[in-house]
């Protein structure tokens, strides 16, 4: 019974050890990593100039099928990697009432497909990764292969999920006004 008890404590004792280890090990892994990361993007927001990020922003929101792309795959790139996760999605202020919605929706998904090759633009989601990364490596398979792969992938469906939540705005706002005239 005593010896029971004891390998219980020491089972207990060894998930907290465990656990510390794992903290350890992003302390001094990723962590760092994601804050000089941070810094690095940070200063060069402050290069090129607030006012230009703004000025893109504005750009991405004019009317025509070219700027569809723009607006919701590059505008809620370039928003998650400067301001990361949640802070990107106030770039929508930039962009037409009509637009808000479907640049919403892309920003949302956007901040899991750069995760691989950027690991600042969500760090929350990070464990995520990193759990996926260890079986691939286990697997011996490319990392830096599945990183790309997830990313242009993650580009093609969010510009689906930005143009269809487009239309689907553009429908609901006709029965609005339909319905209110």
């Amino acid at each position: 019974m005593l010896d029971t008890l004891a390998a219980w404590a020491d089972a207990f004792v060894g998930v907290f050890r465990e656990g510390a280890a794992t903290f350890t090990g992003l302390v001094t892994g990723i962590v760092p990593l994601i804050i000089v990361f941070l810094t690095g993007v940070n200063a060069l927001v402050s290069l090129i100039g607030p006012e230009r990020v703004e000025r893109f922003g504005e750009w991405a929101g004019r009317e025509g099928w070219i700027y569809t792309p723009i607006r919701y795959v590059v505008w809620p790139f370039i928003s998650v990697f400067f301001l990361t996760n949640p802070v990107c999605y106030t770039n929508g202020r930039f962009l037409p009432e009509r637009y808000k919605p479907a640049f919403y929706d892309s920003a949302v998904s956007m901040v899991h497909p750069p995760l691989g090759i950027f690991p600042h633009v969500n760090s929350g989601e990070l464990f995520v990764w990193l759990g996926i990364a260890a079986g691939i490596e286990q697997l011996g398979l490319s990392l830096g292969q599945l990183a790309v792969r997830y990313l242009l992938v993650g580009f093609v469906v969010i510009l689906i999920r930005g143009v269809v939540t487009e239309r689907i705005t553009a429908v609901m706002s006709a029965r609005t006004e339909t319905a209110t005239a």
